[in-house]
């Protein structure tokens, strides 16, 4: 049974957030760790974030992650968590600037910048493109791409329009297209400077999110293909921040050496006391 209080950093990269728990010692038994996520993710109730990230010991890196979303679910990849998990790493002296760490999708390779705020992290291989699928959202029927990032995305775009993500995202999520695993939601605007403008709805957080690392990349992938952009793409994120995605892209399509860079930034430090489950 867990122990409180309980130490944690509370980080976001381009306003993705996650508390994130060293737990090397495995003072929080895994069997508990879901329900945990769960409630110390609730806002305003406890310390609130889109994210749980315990940091353990690995026999093949210089550590290992257990990954939960808000609603205590498993998350296989999450690229902003990783750039936070990895300055974690580094500022508490469990890996150098460079850093490798194991997740259900792999093994993740980071590299902590001059300014130690700015992470960059080599994704695992994109898989599984899906690029003529189509669903109906609003009044028409909309051309939807698909690959897998480390989880599974669908990526739609779309132009200056108001687009109702928490509507759209859920169908999107929940389409029989995605099943059984269901995939997080992306809406794509091309922008007049050449960015790209991305808004995701996640799984696991059931909610539109101030960014998504996974769906940056998956966006600016299928941008790259049926766009034309080319490496390095930048992208803001729905809550203003800016991720440079780069990658090299080949026919079939192949995506390889696939990086995401952006801040990753320390929000705060403290204890989580048993209070903060109730």
């Amino acid at each position: 049974m867990a122990t409180f209080p309980i130490a944690f950093d509370k980080m976001n990269g381009t306003g993705n957030d996650f508390v994130i728990i060293d737990n090397r010692q495995l003072s929080i038994p895994v069997e508990e760790q879901p329900e945990l996520a769960r409630k110390i993710c609730r806002r305003m109730f406890s310390v609130g974030a889109d994210g749980l990230i315990f940091i353990e010991n690995s026999t093949k890196a210089d550590f290992r992650w257990n990954f939960y979303n808000s609603d205590g679910s498993v998350a296989e990849m999450c690229g902003n968590g990783s750039r936070c998990a990895a300055r974690f790493a580094y500022r508490h002296k469990i890996a150098g600037k460079k850093v490798k760490f194991e997740t259900l999708a792999g093994i993740i390779e980071a590299e902590i910048g001059e300014e130690e705020e700015t992470v960059r992290v080599k994704m695992t291989r994109p898989r599984d493109f899906r690029l003529d699928l189509s669903l109906s959202l609003g009044d028409e029927e909309r051309p939807v791409a698909y690959v897998d990032t480390g989880v599974p995305h669908a990526v739609i775009f779309v132009g200056d329009e108001d687009v109702p993500v928490k509507t759209w995202g859920r169908k999107v999520r929940f389409h029989e297209l995605f099943a059984p695993r269901g995939a997080n939601a992306n809406f794509v605007t091309l922008l007049p400077d050449g960015r790209l403008k991305v808004r995701t709805y996640e799984r696991g957080v059931e909610a539109e999110t101030m960014a998504c690392g996974t769906g940056v990349v998956a966006s600016a992938l299928i941008a790259a293909i049926q766009k034309g952009k080319e490496s390095p793409v930048e992208v803001v994120t729905f809550g203003g921040g800016v991720l440079t995605i780069l990658f090299e892209l080949s026919d079939g399509p192949v995506a390889e050496n696939v990086y995401m860079q952006g801040p990753a930034r320390l929000v705060c430090t403290g204890h989580i006391t048993a209070e903060a489950l109730l």
